[in-house]
């Protein structure tokens, strides 16, 4: 079972189940077709909890990720970027544990969150889920539980053992009660390599250890036979030193009856084959379905074991690869597990197959009736049968009825039984068999159809009905519809409960009508989804309660999922003149308002309107119903004066307002609401309508309804409507109502007018002072149409909209001057500016203009008042009320503004009140001054910091010393940058100014400075030059400052480079580092030079030579003349970078400094100057312990050849990496110095390869001996090989071949050379060491092979057990030497390879009896049919001598197929013979075929009739086409046994042998073929044998058909007897026909006369149902007359 695909899976499944074989065996899923890598299919990477999920840990292109296979869903693995050690899948949820190192985690999948973490002490080695909700952890000392639920921690269960220390944990196991735990662990047994199982079996409540050697465990969970609860049973397989056993131990008994036996130990020994010697178990499962044990072991075998018994049950491989981790494969009660390749493999029982497998093969009846009995498995049947009749015909009924009840799938529960238990007499004293076997039934269990039908009969009879009640509440028996009948006739209550149990809904339903619980019918029909005849079901209900009736009907329409017709129900009700009872369903049926039940809804109003109007009017102001006929029931609702019903219903208009014309009868209310339900125009005509016919009486509702509905109406066409019919006091009203609803400025106007109409003047001031949506305008110019006594209306509107002008006009115009005045000091004095404008362009006087702004005093904006007044060159005219708002304390700049433009126009000191006024707008009054004055401008922008306005009036006028005062003091950045643009035209003269004139007048160094800034910010370097030369070299108080004489040198350096150095001489008090640095940024090295010797920094000035300057020789001068180590040091790097190597050593000599040692040495290193490099390294040694130093000291000890130095110094105390120099000089070739290193450091191997190089051989083995180094031994022997020094080579050798990683690569050099003899000499020399090991003896063999073929069978024969027989045969079978390779093969235990050896190569490897004895071992089967084809082409006489060896093995089939295409089936007749016991139809046929061809007649009759499975039809043709009679006999008789009467006969007839004939004809049972044959004796006048058949065939003959015969030809006296013994048996038929029709009619007669007893005594309740009567309903109508009495019903309705 190999890597194989699924269809050739299947075909196997099917051979393994038409061999009748105990197991199926199914992939699952190939783990490598859906993207597993197979690396990563192994113990260490893959999971498995459960059949459900399987998990597997892959590394793919270094990213860690974890697949998930749901086993539901194979072929979609999910992938997940998890960077865990192991991850274990619970088993039956999506929830998975990571494990990283230490640190465990629990997370949930589906809801992607962490349900828990912990971290432990020590390494988990083992873990696995031991059940849904708790994971189990090995460490190195000690076992955990992990519990998922809560925040709980692990908590240890118990300590490792002493004896699994050592161990690989392989699982670890828990009771279902979690009380047992078992711990499983392996390890190489040392020496012997056997792989020993140690198991650690602990009792939690004991809290005790036992050590135990076992490989694979389990526990079950299993009750015991006789026990009353389950015990835990604990099963193990053992492979030891003595043997190997399966064991079955009850750790945990469970309860048991007193007396009762003990479960015991149970064990079995286990079978590994031949060919797995080495075998071992791995894994083991427990089946909970079948209670039997799966166990695998390495090699891929499965043991299938019984768990009672420990009985083995089958065995085979499953696969050839190693299945290293199992599960329980609970839905098929099987095992499943993955092996190496990638399968995932299910096996399980075959169910069809386990129990015959068990009686055939292995004979073990007792085993396989208890698996049929506990698991209902089919296959024992027969057995079954034949034990049941054995007890039947002791009498032992009970045993019997045990059987029979205990049997599988029920084969013994049958009518038969049945009817033999009936039949069975009782002992006298014991209860009946039958009564018995129903006994056994009901303690077994349930009984079925048939039997429940059976027991109850004779119960029923006896009157013991409360067992079968007691029978049926146990669920004993099997209800059915026909119990149900029986049971009726004597307890309806009882049959009802059968026919709910039984589904018969007919008979339920009629068992609840006639018991009266109508409430149940609905409630069981819903629950068992049956559909009755509700209507014949109401009818019935509605004359016996029509209140039940009702309630009924409302139930069944509420109820989800039946259907019943409304309709229908309602005629129900109304037949019977139940009008409260159908009124009350249909409201509650018809509330969904559903269009398809329009219909009923205009039924229900009708019949309502027509009798109780109340009742209908009341269902109408429920507004329930809107689907029905609305035009019948308005004219219904109008004739019974309903009105307001007739109106909501109509939908004509010119009803509607017919209806309308009684507006007294109808509430103003009703008609506001529903206008709110017609259209537009329809509502406007009725309004019309209403207003035409009483205005008077009608206004108040039509104002009402417009007001209710402007916005559907529209206000335009409302408005209208009252101005046709003149009606302002409505138009008023409603428009009053709603104004703040709309912002139509039609409407608002409208409102207005009609306010002055009606003279509600208040009313018109409020609205033109608070609305803000009426046209002004028209407004306005109405109200001055209007002349209205009081103008405040009109002042409102132009106040409001800005019509002041207009306003002052209009009141000016008209001698309404006490109106203006009223306006501008009551009502809004800020208007005053546009009132005095407006008098003044009406040539209002002055002083009345003035008069009415003093009175306004401060009320009035002086901006604007002065903006006014202003632009009509009056500005004079505000004077006094300007100097008032002064005098006041007014800030506001308007008033001063306007008061500083009054004084300068009047020339009254206007400098000192610009300089002296602080309110004043200086833009304003500057702009005012310009023209004038352009002084005074500067002045007025000057106090107010008008800095662009300033500016740009100096320019103008040459203001530039004034310009330039400002801007220095000023001290603004942003000021400068704008005047030192480019831009400015007047740049120069506005820097002249500064330089010449502001500048130097200041002594305050903040001004100095951010003029400077300034001319930096605006990039003038050389007029910053001119500025400070000017301050700087001119003698002035800024001459020694440092930061302008920084500033200097800065800026000329940027600037002018020419004038540095003259600064740089001349100043004295600048900061020369960083001016020197700087000067170095802008490549002025020789300045920079300069400053820092000016500054006595030698070091910095050494770098500008170095660095910058480039000159190695002015910095060996600089460095002579200054002699400071810093700057020797610094040479000494620049001339190491320049590779001046000499050079840079006598500088850091000279410096003393060893800090570049490692550049040194380098440069030293290549360029060779190994003796200046020895001078510096050792003045280097005195000034720091380095290795570097000392490993490069001596190296160039080495490189200068100063060998006696190097000797001298490896032999004093140093730090050098001596082994890396040698190492070093050996890799250039320097063996000497090598040699020398290597010897002072004792390295022999390294030596003995100098030595070898220098050509010293002898030396060279002295020195490997010494190193004891493969690897030297290597080099040495190849140099002794190459240079064919064979005695030191094998010296070497010897010590080389011991090791069996390096014999290959030996001999593969000896090859190369061509040296074959000592090579040989070399291994057969390595036989006697001390340390001889099989490569020796292996390669020895192959070179044999190679080389010397005569000694290679000697050489096999005495040492096969120490040779590597699997190379060896590759060998063997590359030089074709086949009988070494069979005698190979036979010691390797391949058979199968030994045998097809021989068969391919007879006359080297073949020999009879060596062949018989392989051929017995193999297993491959296909080789038997090799060997069959092999013996008939070279030794065919011996055939049948080699089939006696393989004939329990071999598909016998298959052979007689194999010799029948050959043709020599005469040569296997010893073997037909041997083999026809097995009773095959193949064999049969062959071995008769032959008897046929022989003619021995005696040996195929008694072979037919002792072996039957043979094509009997094909025979008898055969036979019966022979020459011989008693071969056509024996046709005959096949033809006979295989029911071929006709040709039976006929042949019979062909050669005379009558008897047969008649017996044939007699035993076919043909009446057709008796009575022909004998019409053949009558025509053929044989009257003895006409006679003999009339006896034998006695049951076929018709004896009409014999009566005629015997008359015609005369044959009377012959058929006499046939006649007399028909006469008596007619006689016998007919008296008991007569018996049987007389007891017939007494049973009738008897059954008749019970049934009216029991109609007579239940007489009494049938009458009870003709009480409902007239009396019980009150019809419709009743009492309706005019006695002023209400009916039940009326009062009903009115409750409404």
């Amino acid at each position: 079972c190999g890597h194989q695909p699924a269809v050739y899976l299947q075909l196997e499944n099917e051979l393994m189940a038409q061999a009748g074989l105990p197991i199926k065996f199914q992939e699952l899923v190939q783990l490598t077709n859906v993207g597993i890598n197979q690396q990563f299919i192994s113990f260490a990477s893959l999971t498995m909890e459960s059949e459900k999920y399987i998990c597997v840990r892959e590394e793919v292109n270094g990213q860690v990720q974890v697949v998930i296979i749901d086993m539901a869903t194979p072929t979609e693995p999910q992938r997940r970027p998890i960077t865990a050690e192991s991850a274990i899948m619970n088993p039956v949820s999506k929830v998975i544990a990571l494990k990283a190192g230490n640190y465990l985690q629990i997370f949930n999948m589906e809801m992607k969150s962490k349900m828990k973490s912990h971290q432990l002490t020590e390494p988990v080695v083992f873990w696995k889920w031991i059940s849904p909700a708790t994971v189990a952890m090995v460490t190195g000392t000690a076992v955990f539980h992990w519990s998922m639920e809560g925040q709980s921690e692990p908590v240890k269960v118990f300590d490792r053992h002493a004896t699994l220390n050592d161990t690989q944990i392989i699982n670890y196991k828990t009771s279902p009660d979690e009380k047992w735990m078992v711990l499983i662990g392996i390890k190489s047994e040392a020496g012997t390599n056997r792989i020993i199982g140690a198991m650690q079996l602990y009792s939690k409540e004991k809290n005790v250890s036992q050590p135990i050697e076992g490989h694979a465990a389990a526990f079950h969970s299993y009750t015991c036979e006789g026990a009353t609860s389950p015990s835990t049973l604990f099963t193990f397989a053992a492979k030891t030193a003595a043997g190997s056993k399966l064991h079955v131990i009850e750790v945990s008994p469970g309860a048991r009856p007193e007396g009762a036996a003990p479960f015991g130990k149970k064990a079995s020994d286990i079978y590994f084959p031949p060919e797995a010697a080495q075998d071992f178990p791995v894994a083991m499962q427990v089946s909970n379905k079948y209670n039997c044990i799966y166990m695998v072991t390495k090699f891929g075998y499965m043991h299938l074991y019984d768990l009672e018994s420990a009985t083995l049950i089958y065995m085979n491989r499953i696969s050839a690869e190693t299945i290293f981790v199992t599960a329980a494969h609970e839905a098929s009660g099987g095992i499943v597990g993955v092996n190496r390749k990638g399968q995932v493999l299910c096996v399980t029982v075959d169910e069809a197959n386990i129990v015959p497998y068990i009686c055939k093969q292995l004979n073990n009846y007792q085993l396989a009736l208890r698996l049929a009995v506990k698991n209902n498995l089919p296959g024992a049947e027969q057995l079954f049968m034949q034990q049941f009749n054995n007890l039947m015909n002791q009498s032992d009924f009970k045993g019997a009825a045990k059987l029979a009840a205990d049997s599988p799938q029920q084969v013994l529960r049958t009518p038969e039984t049945i009817q033999r238990f009936q039949a069975a007499p009782a002992a006298p004293g014991q209860p009946s068999p039958i009564l018995t076997y129903f006994g056994m039934l009901l303690e077994k269990g349930k009984l079925n159809a048939m039997e429940s039908l059976e027991l109850a009969k004779p119960v029923i009879q006896q009157g013991k009905q409360q067992l079968l009640q007691k029978w049926i509440g146990e669920d004993k028996l099997e209800c059915t519809e026909e119990l149900g009948d029986a049971v009726k006739m004597v307890d309806a209550q009882l049959a009802l409960s059968v026919y709910l149990r039984a589904s018969a809904s007919v008979k339920v339903i009629q068992c609840f009508m006639e018991t009266g619980q109508f409430d149940k019918i609905m409630v069981y029909c819903q629950k068992v989804s049956y559909t009755p005849d509700w209507g014949f079901l109401l009818t019935h209900m509605v004359r016996m309660n029509p209140a039940g009736a009702l309630e009924f009907a409302q139930k069944l329409a509420a109820t989800e999922g039946i259907t019943i017709d409304y309709t229908v129900v309602a005629d129900v009700f109304m037949q019977h003149n139940c009008l409260q009872q159908c009124t009350s369903f249909l409201l509650d049926v018809l509330k969904g308002n559903k269009p398809e039940e329009a219909a009923l809804q205009t039924r229900l109003l009708e019949m309502n309107l027509m009798a109780a109007p109340q009742v209908a009017d009341a269902i109408m102001a429920n507004e329930m119903f809107t689907q029905y006929d609305k035009p019948r029931i308005a004219m219904l609702c109008e004739k019974a004066g309903l009105l307001q019903r007739a109106i909501e219903h109509y939908e004509n208009i010119d009803d509607i307002k017919r209806a309308m014309m009684r507006t007294e009868l109808i509430t103003p209310e009703f008609l506001v609401k529903f206008f709110g339900t017609l259209s537009a125009e329809n509502a406007v005509e009725c309004l019309h309508h209403l207003l035409r016919t009483n205005m008077r009486q009608n206004l108040q509702v039509v104002v009402q309804v417009a007001r209710e509905y402007h916005e559907q109406l529209t206000a335009e066409k409302l408005i209208e409507m009252f101005e046709t019919y003149n009606s302002w006091e409505g138009l008023f009203y409603y428009l009053g109502a709603v104004l703040l609803k709309t912002e139509d400025k039609d409407v608002h106007y409208k409102y207005i007018e009609a306010a002055c109409k009606v003279g509600n003047l208040q009313e018109v001031e409020r609205v033109t002072r608070e609305d803000n949506f009426y046209d002004a305008e028209k407004v306005r110019d109405f109200l001055k149409e209007a002349r209205l006594p009081d103008q405040r209306p009109l002042i409102n509107v132009c106040d409001r909209f800005d019509m002041v002008e207009d306003l002052t006009h209009f009141l000016y115009t008209n001698n309404m001057s006490k109106y203006i005045e009223l306006y501008v000091q009551k009502v809004n004095p800020m208007k005053a500016p546009q009132v005095a404008g407006a008098l003044l362009d009406a040539d209002c006087s002055e002083d009345f203009v003035r008069a009415l702004i003093l009175s306004v005093r401060a009320m009035a904006p002086a901006e604007q008042l002065v903006e006014e007044v202003e632009k009509r060159n009056r500005l004079k005219l505000l004077q006094p009320w300007l100097e008032q708002r002064q005098n006041e304390g007014v800030q506001e700049a308007a008033v001063h503004n306007a008061l500083m433009k009054i004084y300068i126009d009047m020339n009254n000191r206007p400098e000192e009140y610009l300089v002296s006024n602080m309110y004043y707008d200086s833009k304003v009054v500057g702009a005012y001054c310009e023209k004038r004055d352009p002084h005074l401008a500067f002045i007025a922008y000057k106090r107010g910091l008008c800095d662009a306005e300033l500016v740009d009036v100096t320019n103008r006028h040459g203001l530039f010393k004034q310009q330039a005062r400002y801007l220095v003091e000023r001290q603004d950045l942003d000021l400068w940058a704008t005047v030192l643009t480019e831009e400015n035209e007047h740049r120069r003269q506005c820097i002249d100014a500064t330089v010449q004139n502001a500048l130097p007048e200041t002594k305050n160094p903040d001004v100095v400075s951010t003029t400077v800034k300034a001319f930096m910010t605006a990039d003038l370097p050389n007029e910053l030059i001119e500025l400070l030369e000017k301050i700087v070299l001119q003698n002035s108080e800024f001459s020694d400052n440092r930061n302008l004489q920084n500033l200097l040198i800065l800026t000329a350096i940027k600037a002018d480079k020419t004038k540095v150095m003259d600064y740089i001489n001349r100043l004295n008090n600048y900061d020369m580092p960083d001016i020197a640095n700087i000067a170095v940024g802008s490549e002025l090295y020789e300045e920079a030079l300069v400053i820092f010797k000016k500054a006595e920094l030698p070091r910095e000035a050494a770098k500008v030579l170095i660095d910058y300057i480039k000159s190695i020789e002015r910095a060996t001068e600089f460095a002579d003349k200054v002699d400071v180590e810093e700057v020797w040091v610094m040479l000494g790097k620049a001339q190491l970078a320049e590779m001046l190597v000499k050079e840079c050593i006598v500088s850091f000599i000279k410096a003393n400094d060893a800090s570049e040692y490692l550049q040194v040495i380098q440069a030293a290193e290549s360029s060779g100057c190994w003796p200046d490099l020895v001078t510096y390294l050792g003045m280097c040694r005195k000034k720091v312990k380095e290795a570097h130093i000392d490993t490069s000291l001596i190296f160039a000890y080495a490189k200068a050849e100063d060998y006696a130095n190097l000797e001298e110094f490896i032999s004093a105390p140093n730090v050098g990496r001596i082994q890396d120099v040698a190492e070093r000089c050996y890799g250039e070739a320097m063996y000497v110095a090598a040699k020398l290193l290597f010897n002072s450091i004792s390295n022999f191997s390294r030596l003995a390869t100098c030595l070898m190089h220098l050509g010293e051989h002898q030396a060279a083995v002295d020195a490997a001996r010494k190193a004891n180094s493969t690897r030297t031994w290597k080099e040495v022997n190849a140099s002794c090989v190459e240079h064919q020094e064979f005695r030191l080579a094998q010296i070497c050798a010897l010590h080389i071949i011991v090791n069996p990683d390096e014999l290959e690569e030996l001999i593969g050099y000896y090859e190369k050379f061509g040296h074959f003899e000592e090579v040989i000499s070399v291994m057969e020399a390595g036989l006697g060491l001390e340390r001889a090991h099989m490569g020796i003896f292996t390669e020895l063999g192959v070179l044999y092979s190679k080389y010397k073929e005569e000694k290679l069978m000697e050489h096999i024969k005495l040492f096969w057990s120490r040779l590597n027989i699997r190379k060896m045969l590759k060998a063997c079978e590359e030089n074709a030497q086949w009988e070494e390779l069979t005698f190979l093969y036979l010691h390797y235990d391949e058979f199968d390879n030994a045998v097809l050896s021989m068969i391919a190569h007879p006359v080297e490897a073949w020999d009879n009896s060596k062949f018989k004895d392989t051929l017995s071992k193999v297993t491959n089967t296909e080789i038997f049919f090799k060997a069959i084809d092999f013996y008939l082409q070279q030794q065919p006489l011996l055939l049948n001598e080699m089939l006696d060896v393989i004939s329990q093995r071999v598909d016998h089939v298959r052979v007689i197929a194999q010799l029948r295409k050959a043709g020599h089936m005469p040569l296997i007749k010893q073997y037909l013979l041997k083999t026809q016991p097995l009773n095959i139809k193949e064999v049969n046929d062959a071995l008769y075929e032959l008897y046929v061809q022989d003619e021995d007649h005696e040996a195929l009759a008694a072979g037919v009739v002792e072996y039957t499975n043979f094509d009997s039809i094909e025979m008898a043709q055969l036979c019966e086409k022979h020459g011989l009679l008693q071969f056509r006999r024996i046709g005959a008789m096949l033809y006979r046994i295989s029911k071929k009467w006709a040709q039976s006969i006929a042949l019979s007839k062909q050669d005379k042998v009558w008897d047969e004939a008649i017996s044939t004809a007699a035993e076919s049972g043909s009446q057709e073929l008796a009575e022909e044959l004998l019409a053949f004796f009558v025509t053929s006048e044989l009257k003895a044998c006409f006679s003999a058949c009339l006896f034998t065939c006695y049951p076929l003959l018709r004896s009409d058909v014999v009566l005629e015969l015997a008359w015609r030809n005369g044959l009377m006296d012959f058929a006499m007897p046939f006649m007399v013994q028909t006469m008596r048996e007619m006689t016998t038929k007919i008296d008991g026909l007569v018996e049987k029709e007389r007891k017939k009619e007494e049973a009738i007669a008897e059954e008749k006369k019970k049934a009216e007893e029991a109609l007579a005594s239940g007489a009494g309740y049938y009458d009870g149902g003709a009480g409902y009567g007239a009396e019980a309903m009150v019809p419709y109508g009743a009492g309706m007359g005019g006695g002023g009495m209400m009916p039940p019903q009326q009062q009903y309705y009115q409750g409404y």
